[in-house]
């Protein structure tokens, strides 16, 4: 029995260290060389300071801010480490009821819109956490912006066009545009800086 186990025994600490810590080290070094932005995390900086991510969403809620999709983490709107849809489905009574609730505050923050309000501002993503929105869905935030931080909008717009990414590989997905960049991208124009 003894000379079963300690060659069991070898084996089994010779692979956890290969599979735990050689491996993901090799990996990790080796994406970190090959893709620096993306292996941290794709952090959004000024300076030293990190902002947040490129591929997590951010809580905006002020009449001068693009407002991304609404979140479906708890206990706070947009925790990475809470991930996940509200699993509602499309009949269930309280995803109507919230929706109500989403509509009638986007019409309370601008009440000249009359345009249909775009879904993604009204539904949460399956991971809770989408950075991005539909063109359509910045658009339609774009008088009220505008007018909250006494911007022409045509300018506005234009940021929101600017900000407009293509299908990945001109394939996949749907054209969107990331919240977070077009919001610095409003406060440089609102600062003079655009």
């Amino acid at each position: 029995m003894a000379s079963l186990l300690r060659p069991a025994c070898v084996l089994l600490a010779t692979l956890g260290v290969l599979t735990g810590l050689a491996y993901p080290a090799l990996v990790t070094l080796a994406l970190r060389a090959l893709f620096p932005v993306q292996a941290t995390g794709s952090l959004v900086r000024d300076g030293e300071r990190v902002l947040g991510s490129r591929l997590i969403g951010q809580p905006f809620s002020e009449p001068g801010w693009f407002w991304g999709r609404p979140s479906a983490t708890a206990p706070r709107p947009y925790t990475a480490t809470a991930s996940g849809g509200s699993n509602l489905g499309p009949s269930n009574p309280a995803l109507h009821e919230a929706v109500k609730l989403r509509i009638a505050a986007l019409r309370a923050a601008d009440p000249g819109n009359p345009a249909p309000v775009p879904v993604d501002l009204v539904t949460a993503s399956g991971s809770g956490l989408d950075p991005h929105l539909s063109p359509a869905a910045a658009l339609y935030q774009v008088g009220r912006v505008a007018r909250a931080r006494g911007l022409p909008e045509p300018a506005v717009r234009r940021l929101v066009e600017a900000r407009i990414e293509p299908r990945t590989l001109g394939l996949f997905g749907e054209p969107r545009v990331n919240v977070l960049l077009l919001n610095l991208d409003l406060e440089r124009a609102a600062r003079g800086g655009a």
